[in-house]
């Protein structure tokens, strides 16, 4: 009798290099199940952006295993025992994740069913080294990127190379499809609001799409890339990072991608690897930290004195604090589910220094709202621009977002776009707004503190401030180590 396998797909919604699908399609007839299991997830349960994206990406996937996703939404033990009691499978396959709760969730399923006479097999397919792999020599995780990514990871074999999609034949359907199964609707993933169809525009959520998109930025970005993706209104970023999230394209394809299109060791080439060396950083950093979302690395920042303003967390989050590059950059991430690197740095240094406001609001702010809100990546960069995590960002650096806007969006063409009531002030005046003269401004029919905002904060002021908080802050941590002493 031809054994049967159960695939639970989770964050590797792709059939090509999708290590734990081929083992599932060599061993016998394969049923792919879907589980949404917010129950368990918990405060890690998806925002609203990642919703709509896996809402998509969902209907694509089942078309591309021909209409046989099972789709269920519950606890995860209890579907999947009722679709191995119902299909009869006798192996489930599944890809490795590093989420603290699915960490805990896999041993205890794998355990149960490993009683049950189930086989589990479980394969890597998320990061190009197993955390557990980059350690340094004398065992203990690396707590600083560079030798992180130099030692650690370079000096350890190349990643391996990309998969085929394997050739699958699945369960009759119906012997596959068990009681408790979902239309993929059902699992109401899309909000009432029209939000849900707005913020896709422009985006192809699918396996294929991630590809198309993989290969526009070898052809069209990667070769500016080191300079180029500073500049949100420049094609040099490769705007993968929602499809890695789910999967759609692995890190393996990604690393590979310019394989016989730019010269080995190419500048270009290498930036954008190291890139993906920080997303391993990341995944690393939780393995060390479970409590990353709720908990700084740097302990001495427990007693950090973050302000509380309600009104200023809301002008942030709705892209109206009176400085343009913020305001277009947090535009830009509720329009489009995204946001530039370059900006997410702006708009991160802006929330946390400048308004002094807890870099957790942020966090869940971006969660909620990024197609590529990630458990690891989205915690480590906030925990970097705060200050609070490991290699982070110097407490003294705090971005100028008027510099930055001149710097890095000179033309305006970015923040123009996302914030269309100052698109007719010239360049000179367009990130200071109120320097302006009354005569610019009425030109270009702009109103402070009517038709755009006025500064909500002073950039000097807030600037010495933030550095006197982060100044008492150190007092603070050197009195108490010679307490200790």
């Amino acid at each position: 009798m031809t054994p049967r396998t159960l695939h639970w797909f989770r964050h590797d919604l792709r059939l090509a290099d999708n290590p734990a699908l081929t083992k599932a399609a060599s061993e016998g007839l394969v049923t792919p199940i879907f589980i949404l299991d917010d129950e368990a997830a918990g405060d890690d349960r998806l925002g609203g952006a990642t919703r709509v994206w896996l809402h998509h990406a969902l209907k694509s996937l089942n078309v591309s295993v021909e209409n046989n996703l099972i789709v269920m939404s519950g606890d995860a033990e209890t579907c999947l025992h009722r679709i191995i009691e119902q299909t009869g499978a006798t192996i489930l396959t599944f890809t490795t994740s590093y989420a603290p709760w699915q960490v805990e969730q896999d041993a205890q399923i794998t355990k149960r069913l490993l009683e049950q006479g189930v086989t589990v097999i479980q394969e890597s397919g998320s990061v190009l080294w197993e955390p557990e792999q980059v350690q340094k020599a004398d065992g203990t995780p690396y707590r600083v990127f560079t030798p992180f990514y130099r030692r650690g990871c370079l000096n350890l074999t190349q990643p391996r190379f990309p998969l085929a999609p394997p050739d699958i034949t699945f369960a009759e359907p119906v012997q596959a499809c068990p009681s408790g199964a979902l239309a993929i609707d059902s699992l109401n993933l899309l909000p009432e609001r029209p939000w849900g169809d707005e913020i896709c525009a422009g985006w192809d959520i699918s396996e294929a799409g991630a590809h198309e998109r993989l290969a526009e930025f070898v052809d069209d970005g990667l070769s500016n890339y080191k300079e180029g993706r500073n500049f949100p209104d420049k094609p040099h970023v490769s705007r993968l990072s929602p499809y890695m999230r789910f999967g759609q394209v692995s890190a393996h394809q990604a690393w590979y991608a310019a394989d016989g299109i730019l010269p080995e060791h190419d500048s270009q080439r290498e930036t954008f690897r190291s890139e993906l060396g920080w997303r391993e950083f990341s995944h690393n950093l939780v393995m060390q930290n479970p409590d990353i979302r709720t908990k700084n690395i740097q302990t001495k920042f427990d007693a950090f004195g973050w302000r509380d303003d309600n009104a200023a967390l809301t002008s942030w989050q709705t892209g109206m604090t009176g400085f343009p590059i913020v305001d277009a950059g947090m535009r830009e991430l509720y329009q489009t589910g995204y946001m530039h690197n370059r900006v997410r740095m702006i708009v991160g240094s802006f929330l946390v220094k400048n308004l002094l406001l807890d870099w957790r609001h942020g966090e869940r702010w971006f969660w909620d709202c990024l197609f590529d809100a990630d458990f690891a990546n989205n915690r480590a960069g906030w925990q970097w621009i705060a200050g609070c995590g490991a290699d982070a960002a110097p407490y003294f650096r705090v971005f100028n977002p008027v510099t930055q806007g001149q710097k890095f969006d000179a033309d305006g063409h970015y923040t123009r776009k996302y914030v269309p009531e100052l698109s007719k002030l010239p360049s000179k005046y367009l990130f200071a707004p109120w320097e302006a003269p009354s005569t610019i401004l009425q030109h270009a029919g702009v109103t402070l503190g009517t038709t755009y905002p006025k500064p909500i904060v002073d950039l000097k002021a807030s600037r010495l401030r933030a550095l006197d908080a982060f100044a008492d802050l150190k007092l603070a941590a050197n009195a108490a180590v010679e307490e200790q002493i």
